[in-house]
């Protein structure tokens, strides 16, 4: 007789139902397993066979034939091992073929019998339930990460042996997490970099501010030692807390990428990724033979930081503009496509010309206006055109440097700012499927980012002045709705627009 045992499977961030099939039949001791298994699937034959010895449960002497289905998907990953083991328990009788029918397994079996965490938990239960499926056995780590979905229940299992008492003599008792209360403990985490601690660069701070409060894209720049990684760094100070569906979606990421830790299953913070400038094409946008995810979806909800920009080979630069605009990545590969979020903050930071000190007041630019214009070309016009606040960063006078009588903003002041102006948008946008003024559509854009006649003329002669593109006047607008809504305006006033105007972007030969 052939058992069925639910598990689940993870192609990009979704899940599908997996059905362990398993069949034992009189024939020469061995098991095969089909459905398109990886090696660490196929591996899995020694693994259930020494675990399951060793936690004095029977294994038969005969022929043992799995199979995972649907056969024409792929199976990877090790997650397979504990139903696999489980139906093979259903065979021998030491399980009845009821018991586990409103069950499904995940997990990865040691030698001894002991379950092993696996990655992707959070994205497999909640696939799970979308299917039905009412109770969810795991590895005891994975459990307080699979215990965030709510409406499914969560049992953690240390041991293989443990599992099978669940369904005799000894059930174990299942698991629940209050996420909204867990999300609200763990964001009152400190910081290492406060802005407090940032002299002067008072016009700098504004834009991030800005650039926090709006989710828009920004680029400092300025000579060497003027502080703009070191507001890189602050800069995660000041981004508001995630929100539940926020806070969801990345761990599903985080999970899958096994980045999660036991003690921590739900990601609390906004991803704040420095990525070097020796980064490949497909480390920044994710890929491989099973597409995984890179640096632009592991900074979804929060910030990709590129310090020293322009030193990143121009083809790892060009392959942001696509995720830039559409906020999400699609990798294709022969057999299937993969689509993973990428609504990410770009933060950069660059030097005005190879020896830094283009413009500089106090030291003298070394560079030919041939070295200089090769430089900035790296930056492409269309990869400017995505970004939305571009500031000179100057170097601080010795003023400025040794003046410790003045007490500069901290982050916790900054950050009041733009939660208060990220909650305005949230209430603006509840029906409209978007979270900040940077995710405005060009018909949302007619809706909410109105002026007046007068600030209408102003703007018509910054479109002819600066040669504007499309792109560029609903950026500026959507940075307007933002400055608005840091001063509480509910309509865009003629101040906030040349505000706006001010932070433009510039095309690299502007920048010379």
């Amino acid at each position: 007789m052939v058992n069925k045992v639910t598990t689940a499977a993870v192609i990009g961030l979704d899940a599908y139902k997996v059905d362990v099939e398993v069949d034992v039949t009189n024939s020469l001791p061995g098991m095969a397993i089909v459905g398109l298994p990886d090696a660490a699937v196929n591996e899995a034959r020694d693994r259930v066979r020494s675990a399951t010895r060793n936690s004095n449960l029977t294994f038969p002497d005969r022929k043992i034939v799995v199979n995972l289905a649907p056969a024409d998907l792929k199976k990877e990953g090790t997650n397979f091992d504990l139903p696999i083991a489980i139906g093979v328990q259903v065979e021998e009788g030491v399980v009845e073929p009821e018991a586990v029918k409103d069950y499904a397994f995940i997990g990865e079996l040691s030698l001894d019998g002991s379950l092993r965490g696996v990655s992707g938990v959070l994205p497999l239960v909640i696939g799970l339930k979308s299917f039905g499926v009412k109770n969810v056995i795991v590895p005891a780590v994975n459990a307080k990460e699979a215990a965030l979905v709510d409406g499914i229940n969560v049992y953690g299992a240390a041991s293989l042996s443990e599992v099978v008492e669940h369904f005799s003599e000894n059930p174990i008792q299942p698991l629940a997490i209050d996420i909204k209360q867990y999300l609200a403990q763990n964001d009152m985490e400190e910081f290492v970099y406060d802005f407090k601690d940032v002299k002067g660069q008072q016009k700098a701070k504004r834009a991030l501010e800005i650039a926090a409060a709006g989710g828009h894209n920004i680029l400092m720049i300025g000579a060497p030692g003027s502080g703009k990684s070191l507001m890189a760094k602050c800069f995660p100070s000041i981004l508001p807390p995630l929100e539940f569906s926020e806070a969801l979606e990345l761990t599903k990421i985080y999970s899958i990428c096994g980045l999660l830790s036991s003690d921590k299953p739900l990601m609390t913070k906004r991803p704040f990724r420095m990525v070097h400038h020796t980064a490949s094409a497909n480390g920044i946008i994710g890929g491989g033979a099973n597409p995984k995810p890179g640096e632009i979806t592991l900074a979804h909800r929060g910030v990709l930081f590129l310090d020293e920009m322009v030193e990143f080979p121009r083809v790892v630069l060009e392959v942001l503009r696509q995720p830039l605009e559409d906020g999400e990545i699609v990798i294709s590969r022969t057999k299937h496509s993969v689509k993973y979020p990428a609504k990410f903050l770009l933060l950069g930071a660059m030097n005005p010309c190879p020896c830094g000190y283009l413009g500089d007041k106090e030291k003298q630019c070394t560079c030919s206006e041939f070295q200089i214009q090769r430089y900035l070309a790296r930056l492409s016009g269309p990869l400017l055109d995505r970004i939305d606040l571009q500031i000179d960063v100057p170097r601080l006078s010795a003023q400025e440097l040794l003046n410790y009588n003045v007490k500069e903003e901290s982050s916790a002041q900054i950050r009041q700012r733009v939660i208060k102006a990220r909650n305005i948008q949230l209430e603006r946008y509840k029906n409209d499927g978007i979270l900040t003024n940077s995710e405005l559509t060009p018909k949302l854009i007619k809706k909410y980012c109105q002026i007046d006649e007068k600030s209408g003329e102003l703007f018509r002669a910054a479109i002819v002045k600066y040669q504007l593109s499309g792109r560029r006047y609903d950026r500026i607008l959507k940075l307007a709705r933002t400055i608005a809504d840091l001063d509480g305006s509910e309509n865009i006033q003629q101040n906030h627009l040349m505000q706006a105007l001010q932070y433009r972007v510039f095309s690299s030969e502007q920048l010379a």
